[in-house]
């Protein structure tokens, strides 16, 4: 099922036809960390960012407006009524929460399936996000527009990954930032899985 713009803005929430379709799509095991995001835009092109990618979860924290915030509506251009989202008071919330959900999973299947938890923000200890261990479930948190990721949730991240910055400029936009690297970890993680079939 694929919608253009307009379709996705005329989706009707309670629209069941619609809804069991979308609960059958099948899901990428990664998960968006938004951490205090002010920009409500940028909450909504997140929300398309995470749709292209069939990500399993948005997880909205802290100090950032969530659905059907009208500039998110408009950003998302009604994606947020398609990717699973969920507001938390903090990613350190969410971080525990994933931790434990794979913890259970791990001992129902018996199996070694640890989620890694990866901030997205320039920090002393942070590598380039090419070289980091993406393999399994894979958590990215994203940071506020000026202050990038709190301290408190750096310390909780398995690594922190770094997008190289040529100019003058410091950073890149949120979104921007989420396209790269999930894009990496996506492209990565298929060709892994193509390489052991």
């Amino acid at each position: 099922m694929k919608l253009n713009a307009k379709e996705l803005r005329d989706v009707d929430e309670k629209d069941a036809a619609v809804a069991e379709k979308i609960k059958n799509i099948k899901r990428r095991p990664m998960y968006f960390i938004l951490e205090n995001i002010y920009d409500t835009y940028n909450i909504g092109g997140l929300f398309r960012l995470a749709d292209a990618l069939s990500i399993e979860k948005i997880y909205i924290c802290g100090e950032s407006e969530i659905p059907p915030n009208p500039k998110i509506k408009k950003a998302s251009i009604g994606t947020y009524k398609v990717v699973p989202w969920e507001y938390k008071k903090s990613a350190i919330e969410v971080i525990a929460d994933l931790n434990i959900k794979y913890q259970i999973s791990n001992i129902k299947s018996n199996s070694n399936n640890k989620i890694k938890i990866i901030a997205v923000e320039q920090a002393k200890n942070s590598v380039p996000y090419q070289t980091a261990d993406y393999s399994g479930p894979v958590a990215l948190i994203l940071g506020n527009e000026t202050y990038g990721v709190t301290e408190e949730t750096l310390k909780l991240a398995d690594q922190i990954v770094e997008i190289p910055m040529f100019g003058v400029n410091k950073s890149l936009n949120v979104i921007v930032s989420a396209a790269i690297v999930s894009y990496f970890v996506t492209l990565k993680n298929e060709k892994l899985c193509a390489s052991h079939r």
